[in-house]
């Protein structure tokens, strides 16, 4: 699974293909983004938020996954016209999912959030190429849908962080 993790990041077009049309990779999606959630939670805990900054980190990147599949997937079949299952979509995001990884640093004192910022624009880029690949379209659609749906799972997950930072 590191190996289609690297591809997914160095950004090849070819792996999103092949997990597109592989059923059996569903469970190597969700792999990577438990990987990656991990990853981030311990990014959390380590820059201060305790256990729940692991916990809530865990549940943010696997909710985010379902979600960001959903929207994706809405929007790219019903308003752009490509042609993908939920399944599709939930393979080739999940492996986008992979610069995610980088969220483990986010801890060091301002250099973290940079490169947290880095990661969160190397994953657009990467869903961008997912969604191009797993709806069958050309990039100026696929960047609209991928906007369109990171746009949307920003407010949701800013919405949903909003009571977490009120209690505690």
């Amino acid at each position: 699974m590191v190996t289609e993790m690297i591809r997914a990041a160095s950004l090849e077009p070819q792996l999103y293909e092949e997990v597109e049309h592989d059923q059996s990779a569903t469970a190597q999606a969700l792999g990577v983004v438990v990987i990656v959630s991990v990853l981030t939670g311990i990014g959390n805990a380590l820059a201060g938020r305790g256990t729940e900054g692991m916990i809530s980190g865990l549940i943010a990147a696997l909710v985010g996954w379902l979600i960001w599949s959903a929207l994706t997937y809405v929007i790219g079949t019903g308003i752009f016209g490509g042609k993908a299952t939920y399944g599709e979509m939930m393979r080739t995001l999940g492996f986008a999912y992979a610069p995610g990884a980088l969220n483990v640093l986010r801890f060091i004192p301002v250099l973290g959030w940079v490169i947290v910022g880095i990661a969160a624009i190397w994953q657009l880029v990467a869903m961008v190429i997912a969604v191009r690949q797993g709806l069958d379209f050309g990039t100026g659609k696929a960047l609209l849908t991928s906007l369109l749906g990171w746009i949307v799972l920003v407010v949701l997950t800013t919405l949903l962080s909003i009571p977490e930072r009120i209690l505690g």
